[in-house]
């Protein structure tokens, strides 16, 4: 999954990646419309929207992804219907969570150091492959995944991985 903050990224990132995320908390939801519409409309993967059910719906995309303390699972649920909903996580406890309350996926992390979230302690491989056992659900890797590392994310049992500085 390629994290960006605007369609042209978004655009690009869609030649290596097998779904999108929207992710740009600075933009107005008007601004963040303009770029999903454009986005959703050219991508070749699927676009998922963070943070917002309501856009996701309006733009047509595939999904919503939900940080980890964002609305409830099940409230996203009956704005998006059958589109996506996906959650980041953050434990295996909000992992079980997270399935429990009917997400289709959830972005667990940060596996490694990450630029994008200075200070916060990583969980390590370990902590991935016990949650890629514990859960139904797809799991992906986030925090300080690189090339080298998408073998070891795998291994352990994630379903794939989602990065920002990767698809920047």
């Amino acid at each position: 999954m390629a994290i960006v903050s605007s369609a042209d990224a978004g655009l690009r990132a869609a030649s290596r990646a097998t779904i999108v995320q929207l992710r740009a908390p600075t933009l107005t939801a008007a601004q963040v419309e303009t770029e999903a519409m454009k986005l959703v409309g050219s991508s070749p993967v699927p676009v998922v929207i963070s943070s917002r059910a309501d856009l996701a719906v309006a733009c047509d995309a595939a999904g919503v992804h939900l940080p980890e303390r964002d609305i409830a699972t099940a409230d996203a649920r009956k704005l998006v219907g059958r589109r996506l909903v996906g959650r980041s996580v953050h434990s295996l406890e909000g992992a079980a969570a997270a399935e429990s309350e009917g997400a289709d996926y959830v972005i667990f992390g940060p596996v490694w150091a990450s630029a994008s979230h200075p200070g916060v302690a990583p969980v390590g491989v370990e902590a991935l492959a016990t949650v890629s056992r514990s859960v139904r659900i797809p799991v992906l890797a986030i925090g300080g995944v690189t090339d080298e590392r998408i073998a070891e994310c795998h291994a352990a049992g994630a379903a794939g991985y989602a990065a920002i500085r990767m698809f920047e």
